[in-house]
């Protein structure tokens, strides 16, 4: 069995008209009415097993007309249809509505409304079904019936489980003045003449026969369920954005909404927030996406930084295990709750990832440089040790000074890094390149990695430490430039494979190696102009593979497609190395992308080109929420800011370079340090207000994130580079 871990390969496409409701690890697919049919990817989902599998409302054995959806929160939303009109009737008199309250099972209210002038009699049945699936057999179309199932009734109740492996998933379905039986619920009903009927079906889960707590109990006002109040203080605790740019602000508060939907609390660690990859199938932390994520977030809020540092730090790896790919020091990719993916894979958590481990030490030193949190890093900087400690042992396999990665048995991902799709990393030519491989981006988050632990070095008070990660840093730049760079073709190959051979495919990866800083100046500007060359850029954005090479296919998941992440992390890349004119261009297209998905960027899209089509062509089964996707406007608005804050050396890095179609910035409340920061922008000036009197606000960044200026890393300068014009001086 290969490629279990699903981020590899497509799930199965959610139908148009499917509403999806997401509240931390639990998440529902179902249609317009609010039903859960039989046999199709719908259902309650908590924990990675689907707890309701059937769930149907039926009126006098009749189905709903459905009207109108109402969904304005990401856990609720409201079903609102009419009964059919009984034989002789000309119309129906009886309004159904169906509020819908989801969080650790589901709350329903069922709110009947009689707008004829005498009462209606009616039956009103719920119908559910659990099989106790396993998220990924449901995604993948491809449902197993395992274990031994259950059903009992009685006193309005109705329970189902599943005993299987030593292990029980239940659920327990009750509503007052209900009589249930095999499976169903069923009121006898009388609606007054211009009256209303009302009643509440609560679905609690159950965990080894342990019945959990329900998020939104019965009779209890919604405004005072933890679930709104994490909703509420959110947006009342997020930065203040105001703008002219009307596109701007509605992509910027989508952000803001999708990030918050994605948010994870873990209930045995309730003050730590973390982030899932996105809805519906990944509610789930995985180590690359959240890292990602949280970095391109942490203008928004740090501690979804914090938060999923400390998740990963409490799963990192300790000892050697081929089947969970678990090693000392290692990162995990993926944390699952699943009987199944305990089955499969030996354990709930999969560690088959070659890019989380330094981007766990990369976004600890951002923290650092953020000056945010200073106990907690402090606390968090024994990870990061262990964690180049698996980079120095078990990621680079030969010794060579490379990360590479290659899986442990055949049950493991094939790729492993953010490309993790079985056909992602080719040749030229269109040849699979065979593992070990080490990928070029890698490469950079290593020796970004490095610089951060030297950062972290130096506010230990250890400058010996704080010289010997610059020199290992300084070293991987100088290997890489020579090993990666193809001199011939003018770029960097998308990596290395087994035998040391070039992967001389055009990537969007070496984006990627610009953001980190690990490319040479003398190859930056040939590196910018093949990035928005016709054959990368496709005018929203830059396109993972070049449509020259051979393996290109627009509609593939990794090879030729767009995704809004990474075309953030080239722009930032551009930004760093001084090429503003392109940066402005690909955030430009970016940011038109965005508007036309009505501001929610979807995790990817095809890479037909704009010339070609006017509106970017939508990827069908690309996540909406989706966690990089989300943070994208974010990330793209600070790259075109160029605020590089480093507080324990004492400035803040600020050059914007908006576009003019961006118009006037201001923006209230950003953490910097312990400062609540204002910074506003217009007519390209910048003012920054409420920052410490002892950071100075500069044009540049600092020197200690380069190797340039190794010997003196305390040092600050005005940046790698005077800022250029279409990759010119």
């Amino acid at each position: 069995m290969t490629d279990v871990w699903t981020l590899a390969g497509e799930g199965t496409r959610v139908n148009a008209g499917t509403v999806t409701l997401v509240e931390g690890t639990s998440f529902c697919l179902c249609d317009s009415s609010g039903d859960i049919g039989p046999g199709v990817p719908q259902g309650v989902f908590f924990r990675d097993t689907r707890i309701l599998s059937t769930w149907q409302l039926r009126i006098d054995d009749e189905m709903v007309e459905p009207l109108t959806v109402v969904a304005d929160r990401s856990y609720r939303a409201s079903f609102v249809g009419r009964a059919r009109p009984r034989p002789g009737q000309a119309e129906s008199t009886l309004l159904v509505e169906r509020h819908r309250f989801l969080g650790a099972g589901m709350r329903e209210d069922v709110v009947l409304t009689n707008v004829g002038q005498e009462p209606a009699a009616c039956t009103l049945t719920i119908h559910a079904e659990a099989d106790f699936a396993d998220l990924f057999d449901v995604k993948a179309g491809q449902v197993r019936t395992r274990g031994d199932l259950e059903a009992e009734h009685g006193d309005g109740s109705i329970r189902l489980a599943r005993r299987w492996h030593g292990h029980t998933r239940g659920v327990r379905i009750r509503a007052d003045a209900a009589s249930a039986s095999n499976r169903q619920l069923a009121f006898r009903i009388v609606v007054p003449a211009q009256g209303t009927w009302k009643s509440t079906v609560q679905v609690t889960p159950e965990i080894d026969r342990v019945e959990l707590p329900p998020a939104f109990p019965a009779g209890q006002p919604v405004e005072h369920t933890a679930p709104f109040q994490r909703a509420t203080q959110w947006l009342r605790s997020a930065p203040r954005l105001s703008t002219d740019n009307a596109v701007l602000r509605a992509t910027l508060d989508h952000s803001l909404r999708d990030l918050g939907e994605l948010r994870i609390f873990d209930p045995d660690v309730p003050n730590e927030v973390t982030i899932a990859a996105g809805a519906p199938w990944f509610m789930a932390v995985f180590g690359r996406d959240s890292l990602l994520t949280s970095y391109m977030a942490l203008v928004l809020d740090p501690r979804l930084a914090l938060g999923t540092l400390q998740t990963l730090a409490r799963h990192q790896g300790t000892r050697v295990d081929p089947v969970t790919e678990e090693q000392p020091g290692r990162i995990p990719h993926e944390l699952r709750f699943g009987v199944e993916a305990s089955l499969v894979l030996g354990g709930n958590v999969y560690y088959g990832t070659v890019d989380a481990t330094p981007l766990f030490v990369m976004l600890l030193g951002e923290l650092q440089r953020w000056g945010l949190f200073d106990a907690e890093v402090r606390r968090l900087i024994q990870h990061a040790d262990r964690a180049l400690e698996w980079i120095d042992g078990y990621g680079d396999r030969d010794g060579d000074g490379f990360v590479e990665y290659q899986r442990s048995t055949d049950r493991g991902l094939t790729n492993q890094g953010w490309k993790d799709s079985g056909n992602s990393v080719t040749f030229a030519d269109g040849r699979l390149a065979q593992p070990p491989i080490a990928a070029c981006e890698v490469q950079g988050y290593v020796y970004a990695a490095y610089l951060a632990r030297a950062l972290l070095a130096e506010h230990e008070g250890r400058p010996g430490n704080a010289t010997y990660w610059h020199d290992r840093a300084g070293r991987l730049k100088q290997a890489f430039n020579e090993q990666f760079w193809l001199p011939d073709r003018g770029w960097f190959a998308l990596g290395l494979d087994r035998h040391k051979q070039p992967i001389d495919a055009l990537a969007s990866n070496m984006g990627h190696c610009l953001w980190t800083g690990i490319v040479d100046d003398d190859k930056a500007e040939a590196v910018a102009e093949r990035l928005l060359s016709p054959e990368m850029f496709s005018g929203w954005g830059v396109r993972t593979l070049s449509s020259s090479m051979t393996a290109y296919n627009p509609m593939s998941y990794h090879n030729g497609s767009v995704w809004p992440h990474d075309t953030a992390i080239a722009v930032a890349g551009l930004m760093r190395y001084g090429f503003v004119d392109h940066g402005q261009r690909m955030a430009q297209g970016m940011l038109d992308a965005a508007a036309a998905f009505g501001g929610q960027l979807p995790e990817l899209m095809c890479g037909f080109d704009r010339a070609v089509y006017r509106r970017p062509v939508p990827y069908p089964t690309a996540c909406r929420p989706q966690a990089w996707a989300a943070a994208t406007p974010l990330y793209l608005l600070r790259a075109l800011v160029r605020a590089e804050p480093c507080i324990p050396h004492g400035v803040l890095g600020l050059d914007p370079a908006l576009p003019d179609e961006l118009g006037t910035f201001h923006v209230s409340g950003v953490n910097i340090g312990p400062s609540r920061v204002i910074l506003s922008i217009q007519d390209g000036r910048s003012r920054v207000e409420g920052l410490r009197d002892d950071v100075a606000v500069v044009s540049g960044r600092c020197r200690c994130s380069s190797t340039e200026h190794a010997a003196e890393p305390a040092h600050f300068g005005p940046g790698p580079r005077p800022a250029r014009r279409g990759g010119r001086e």
